[in-house]
């Protein structure tokens, strides 16, 4: 376990933008029809590559010169997409508002870097395949990318160990998080983002303070009731899921979709990092590497003090101190 905890350590801090967590590499690129097939368009949430660097390509019928976009009688319809998606910028949503009808909103991330621009129809079977594709792989991206979750998940996983109460904590957590992401994304609940950062920060501090009491022989609030701060923490946490779809103007009545295949995504990468996480726990019992006396208060330590640190800096960020 104590190889793991450092493994696991080192790649937090080799990861820079683990201090910002949901402030993600995110451009909304809105193109707005101010004559019938003529699209002006803005960058309202500019990429952090760059909008003028952002390989975006059109359909084969339409030109695109920013910020102009011509597509005739035909209109925008076809496959658009960004090719130099990928560390720099994550995702990048498209939003069309049409001259008649409701704006329509589009996904594109590194893992579907094209999407299919579809009229003002209702969705087809294909747009529904699509939807899931992309808001499935957003997910998974959003919880493995996100440090401060995957490094609150190890801690609960390092209290409570293998078996069933680690089956029941992870439960409790997927239900907190899915409950406020669900009310977040459907504006029940509303908490800033630089705030809710700071707050997730402060948890993992919480559970870094809770390993060094156990393994000072101290049973904690987390040691005792491993669901209950699992589930607590997880509401927390599911707001901070929402902030991912927050800023992407999904449609009302795609919104319930798209919110159901990210919420999957999300458990689906949770899952996959669990379950490296007890392989390699398994693998480090098997070669029964062992650190010496005081070292075994280390990762609890390592853990408190990288989310110290997140929590700082994010505080600072809440006073706009930057």
């Amino acid at each position: 376990m104590r190889l793991l905890a450092a493994w696991i350590v080192a790649a937090t801090l080799l990861t820079p933008a683990a201090l910002l967590a949901h402030e993600s590499s995110l451009g909304v690129l809105e193109l707005r029809e101010v004559r019938q097939g003529a699209y002006v368009g803005r960058w309202t949430m500019e990429p952090t590559i760059g909008a003028a660097r952002v390989d975006l390509r059109a359909p084969p019928h339409c030109f695109l010169r920013m910020p102009q976009l011509e597509c005739g009688a035909k209109g925008l319809i076809g496959a658009m997409t960004i090719g130099n998606l990928g560390s720099s910028m994550s995702a990048a949503l498209i939003k069309i508002i049409p001259l008649q009808g409701e704006a329509r909103s589009y996904t594109i991330t590194s893992a579907n870097p094209t999407v299919s621009i579809l009229g003002s129809e209702a969705p087809t079977l294909e747009s529904w395949i699509a939807l899931g594709a992309t808001y499935l792989n957003y997910g998974v991206d959003h919880i493995l990318l996100g440090a401060d979750h995957l490094l609150f998940v190890f801690g609960l996983i390092w209290i409570v160990g293998v078996g069933r109460r680690l089956v029941s904590t992870i439960t409790a957590f997927t239900i907190g998080h899915s409950i406020s992401l669900a009310a977040a994304a459907f504006g029940v609940i509303g908490v800033p983002e630089r705030p809710l950062n700071a707050c997730i920060a402060l948890s993992i501090v919480f559970v870094g303070v809770e390993i060094v009491k156990q393994r000072r022989g101290e049973a904690g609030l987390t040691a005792r009731y491993p669901w209950a701060v699992a589930g607590g923490f997880g509401l927390v946490h599911g707001i901070g899921f929402a902030s991912a779809l927050a800023g992407l103007g999904i449609e009302k009545r795609l919104l319930p979709a798209a919110l159901g295949f990210f919420n999957i995504g999300v458990e689906i990468g949770q899952l996959a990092f669990v379950l490296v996480t007890l392989a390699l726990i398994w693998a480090h019992r098997r070669l029964g590497a062992v650190l010496p006396g005081s070292r075994d208060l280390l990762p609890g330590y390592a853990i408190g003090s990288i989310a110290a640190f997140w929590f700082i800096g994010r505080l600072l960020r809440v006073l706009a101190i930057d």
